[in-house]
């Protein structure tokens, strides 16, 4: 009994340690330094009051369309910081203050992150949506208008099906994949249509339009994946929205643990305009792709109690199948 009590007693004192410990990171991590200025004037509808916030947002966007290889120059799309990205800040804002939610979230996955994987425990505790694009983004990479309507989307590696819901009021059929067990549920009560990783290139219909959103340096064998993409795109009209990280740096989750992917794409170029002009010109070509437009995006996560939000770099492409991969496809 009394040994029952001494481990009692122990694990409290490590909770309640835990805890401090994570009370004092957070006030060292509430600086300017690493707390966003953008972000806080953001969510004091400040934004335009902020010279530090507006060059920060710039920095998300910024491309010089001379860098990019002559056939990209044209197809470059000029984005910037609107009102649905900085809803999303927002929102990311008023979560990080949610202390004793964001201590539970810690603590839970702390405890979870060796046997499962990071999406997976982001599913279980509802937390670290993504965001690629807004709306209206979306509407004038593929250049369509707000009314514009299509058959069958299918959003490959959906996550939590937030960002499919960006595009999905454009489409009549909503298909989805998604690997973690937590996340697939929040797809089903989206009322998603979920098809197994195996599964969505055999239905025996074709997509209007294809997402594969930071999905390329996160599988085993993305050549092949992009294969089967154009194969099951509807001839001519088809396209497909495909978002990387540059700079490129592919690994598969595993569990918990991060490895190698099969197949190791090398993507060339030390710059952002580099970077892009390699996959254009190797990687899509390759696969049948060529490039309709693209644009620099910021890739957007919710934050937790040490930030507001965490960044990477996205390129967001829209492709279409090459007329000898289709002529060659018949």
């Amino acid at each position: 009994m009394c040994h029952l009590q001494l481990k009692t007693l122990i694990f409290v004192a490590w909770v309640f340690g835990y805890v401090a410990f994570l009370l004092s990171v957070r006030r060292m991590w509430t600086g300017k330094y690493v707390r966003s200025p953008l972000v806080r004037s953001l969510f004091m509808n400040m934004v335009t009051e902020s010279e530090a916030s507006a060059a920060e947002a710039q920095e998300w966007y910024r491309c010089t369309p001379d860098l990019l290889g002559d056939s990209l120059q044209p197809l470059f799309v000029q984005s910037h910081l609107d009102s649905g990205t900085k809803a999303f800040l927002k929102r990311s804002a008023e979560k990080s203050s949610w202390l004793f939610t964001q201590l539970y979230h810690s603590f839970v996955s702390t405890v979870l992150s060796p046997l499962v994987s990071r999406t997976s425990i982001n599913g279980f505790l509802g937390r670290g949506s993504m965001f690629v694009f807004s709306a209206d983004q979306f509407q004038r990479l593929l250049h369509i208008g707000p009314d514009w309507k299509a058959e069958r989307l299918l959003d490959l590696g959906a996550g939590d099906g937030g960002v499919t819901e960006v595009m999905g009021s454009h489409f009549r059929e909503i298909y989805a994949t998604e690997v973690s067990l937590p996340m697939r549920w929040h797809l089903q009560r989206r009322n998603y249509k979920l098809l197994g990783i195996d599964e969505w290139q055999q239905t025996g219909f074709q997509y209007d339009v294809i997402s594969c959103l930071n999905l390329l340096d996160r599988c085993d064998d993305p050549l092949h994946l992009l294969q089967n993409i154009r194969q099951t795109l509807v001839p001519k009209t088809g396209r497909l929205i495909l978002a990387a990280v540059l700079p490129f740096q592919p690994y598969v989750e595993v569990g918990g643990r991060w490895e190698r992917p099969k197949e190791h794409l090398k993507i060339k170029g030390k710059t952002w305009e580099e970077q892009v002009t390699n996959l254009s010109n190797e990687v899509f070509r390759r696969a049948g792709f060529d490039v309709e437009a693209v644009t620099r995006l910021p890739y957007l996560c919710e934050g937790d109690m040490y930030s507001d939000y965490y960044v990477l770099d996205d390129a967001v492409f829209v492709l279409k199948a090459s007329d000898d991969s289709e002529q060659s496809a018949h």
